[in-house]
């Protein structure tokens, strides 16, 4: 996944792969000359940490995340303070202060992923005993926590419906590549090959980016996405909302295809078959799919694209209508179970159009 993070970054035009950078720039910079104005030292590198460790690929998450590191940056001034205070500087303090921030840390752990500026902060301050260091640290850890948290999102903030919009036309095209090669090796009477390190992640996509839509639209509530295309809330939820319906449905489909074409495959290899040869009775109808899979790829395709996929819809349900002639038996039926209901998905999207 991060892998194809890093891709999709470097598909991006240059403008938005500039934008990250002024805002990191932005960011960084304003704290740290607020802070050497307010005199609080001359490097006040904390004041620049935040924007570095805080804004991330989601940047509407900026001022949660910055919050979370000011109640880390706070737990850690008070208990650095309180252990100098109290303890003498040696083995015994550090021990303390070490387990101290440690459950401090998972304490306040949000989403599983501890507060590790509870520890920083404390063994920071710990290894820095000057007077005065804990509040000005504190200071400008708040300065630039609160620079970021104000400025992250209105600065060149990238709009939520493109990103899901260049996701959902990665999704499709991925799937339309995974039907078309699934359809031509069950023509071929081939297994449809050996599943990928991880099965589920394309059939997850779907779901992540209407996940990630719906979250970053809420937090966009005093900033609209001004650079969105018109209507694209009302064109490109439906078809998100598409994908994540088909995509069990196909998903179950491709492991059935796969189950039942190797299974062939190895009965007849097994009987001493040529490699290439003619499928034979026990999967006539694995091979019989390859123009049904293809119909109903084209019609998702069109529908996932925002065109009008009626027609092909209809050639796709007369298809399954003959291989449910040509095979009624019960293990065919299964087979055909994640098309039928790519089918009625369709249908519901497409609305009275559709039935």
């Amino acid at each position: 996944m991060l892998g194809s993070t890093s891709v999709a970054a470097l598909r991006r035009p240059f403008g938005e792969r500039l934008a990250p950078a002024a805002r990191l720039l932005v960011c960084a910079t304003v704290p740290w000359f607020v802070c050497v104005w307010l005199g609080t030292s001359t490097a006040p590198v904390p004041a620049a940490l935040p924007a570095v460790l805080i804004l991330r690929d989601d940047v509407f998450a900026a001022p949660r995340l910055a919050l979370e590191r000011l109640a880390g940056v706070v737990a850690g001034v008070v208990l650095s303070i309180l252990v100098l205070h109290w303890l003498p500087t040696g083995s015994l303090s550090f021990l303390v202060l070490v387990v101290c921030a440690c459950a401090g840390m998972y304490l306040m752990s949000h989403d599983g992923s501890p507060n590790q500026q509870v520890l920083i902060t404390a063994l920071v301050i710990y290894a820095t005993p000057v007077p005065g260091y804990p509040l000005a640290r504190l200071e400008e850890s708040a300065v630039g926590i609160a620079v970021v948290a104000l400025l992250g999102p209105l600065l060149w903030p990238p709009d939520p419906y493109r990103e899901a919009a260049s996701g959902l036309e990665e999704y499709r095209a991925g799937l339309g590549a995974l039907l078309e090669r699934v359809a031509a090796r069950a023509a071929a009477g081939r297994p449809t090959g050996p599943a990928p390190a991880d099965p589920f992640a394309r059939w997850r996509r779907p779901y992540e980016l209407s996940a990630a839509l719906d979250r970053r639209t809420e937090r966009l509530l005093l900033l609209p996405p001004r650079r969105a295309p018109a209507g694209a809330a009302d064109t490109l939820r439906p078809r998100l909302r598409l994908a994540a319906r088909t995509a069990p449905a196909l998903l179950f489909l491709t492991r059935e295809l796969e189950i039942r074409s190797s299974a062939a495959w190895e009965r007849g290899q097994a009987a001493g078959e040529p490699a290439g040869a003619a499928p034979g009775p026990a999967d006539e109808a694995v091979h019989a799919m390859a123009p049904l899979v293809g119909a109903t790829a084209s019609a998702l395709d069109a529908a996932l694209r925002g065109e009008d996929c009626a027609e092909r819809l209809r050639l796709a349900r007369e298809l399954e209508l003959r291989h449910l002639a040509a095979h009624p038996g019960p293990r065919d039926a299964v087979l055909r179970a994640g098309l039928h209901l790519t089918h009625e998905a369709l249908a519901e999207h497409l609305g009275p159009a559709g039935r």
